[in-house]
């Protein structure tokens, strides 16, 4: 496993325990729905957190149940608090640094507004590097988020701006940013306004 598989992983993990934490009875589809991951998955993650003595389980009715984070669960879910305290500082410092060198070399090239497409934690921060870059934002797309605004500018569909060539769409979300790029080219938008932050797939 990667370092980034390991990180996703223990995200994920921290995620699904922080879910936990309230006790309340909730079905695996339900938390699947609120992490956004598949049922099944979700299944694994509770089974293993099971066997690792991290969580108890306690029916309802209905097939309904609490998974209860024991002390060693939260002793666990602790530690994977500290730990991405540490990694989304330097996630937001490399991705700020990133989004900064790819707005600077839009200006230099004439560029005065773009769009986003793809919004969440990390579309917060590239808009923080665009305003230092002194580039506008012209409009934010996203297909399927679970954002409805950025910043109070309205997230509308990637149709929007389907077979647009004439500003540039720059991706915004590291986690989407495959499928956000593939589904704009399936509607028609061109792949030379696409652009990416960051070392891989920049340009």
């Amino acid at each position: 496993m990667n370092d980034k598989v390991a990180d996703q992983e223990a995200y994920r993990t921290f995620q699904l325990m922080n879910e936990l934490e309230a006790g309340e009875a909730v079905s695996q589809r339900e938390l699947a729905g609120r992490l956004g991951i598949a049922v099944g998955l979700v299944n694994s993650y509770l089974k293993n957190f099971v066997a690792k003595g991290y969580v108890r389980v306690k029916s309802f009715p209905r097939n309904r149940y609490a998974y209860l984070l024991t002390p060693k669960g939260f002793a666990e879910k602790g530690r994977l608090a500290f730990q991405h305290l540490n990694y989304f500082t330097s996630l937001y410092t490399i991705t700020r640094q990133d989004y900064l060198a790819l707005f600077r070399r839009l200006k230099a090239q004439g560029v005065q507004t773009v769009v986003f497409c793809g919004v969440d934690e990390v579309a917060e921060i590239a808009y923080l590097s665009l305003q230092e870059a002194g580039l506008e934002l012209a409009s934010v797309i996203d297909q399927g988020g679970e954002y409805s605004d950025l910043f109070g500018r309205a997230v509308l569909p990637l149709s929007a701006e389907a077979g647009s060539a004439i500003r540039p769409i720059v991706i915004t979300s590291l986690k989407r940013r495959e499928d956000l790029a593939r589904d704009l080219v399936n509607l028609g938008v061109s792949a030379d306004v696409m652009h990416f932050a960051g070392g891989s797939g920049e340009r």
